[in-house]
């Protein structure tokens, strides 16, 4: 790249720092139909390795902490953080936790917690054999959150 491409996307870069703050900050005033939602994320987790269920919690859990209220729906294998008694293998470092403590912890700071629908039917889980506080979700108000724009949806 030569030298004036250099400076007209540095110059570039800097005014998209300068003004990105400023449309975020001015966005969403005054829409009540996505009060409901504003400050919410869903968190949709699938997987059966141990690191990612960690890291969708951990990053769950930080958007939490800057005031999003997370929503995690637990399908397939991660389906089993959802299951009274069940521990990971092991524990995640540097701080020595699970994904499923991460979650109870979260459950406790306001997150929702649900299992797929279809979870259920297809293990030989029930709905008695959840941890407490995790529901079953219903496709209808999982479609109206992930259709929702004002909603960021993170699979893992």
């Amino acid at each position: 790249m030569n030298r004036a491409a250099v400076s007209l996307f540095a110059g570039a870069l800097l005014t998209a720092g300068l003004s990105l703050p400023a449309l975020a900050g001015s966005h969403g005033g005054g829409d009540d139909a996505h009060d409901d939602y504003a400050d919410k994320a869903l968190f949709i987790v699938t997987s059966d390795s141990l690191q990612t269920q960690g890291m969708a919690m951990i990053l769950a859990n930080a958007m939490r902490e800057q005031g999003t209220t997370p929503h995690i729906l637990l399908c397939d294998a991660a389906g089993e953080l959802a299951i009274e008694g069940y521990e990971s293998e092991t524990e995640l470092g540097p701080r020595g936790v699970k994904p499923e403590g991460l979650m109870q912890m979260m459950m406790g700071e306001g997150a929702g917690v649900d299992v797929c629908a279809i979870y259920l039917p297809n293990t030989d889980y029930e709905e008695g054999d959840l941890r407490e506080g995790v529901g079953v979700a219903a496709p209808g108000p999982m479609a109206e959150m992930m259709r929702d724009p004002a909603i960021p949806v993170f699979s893992f």
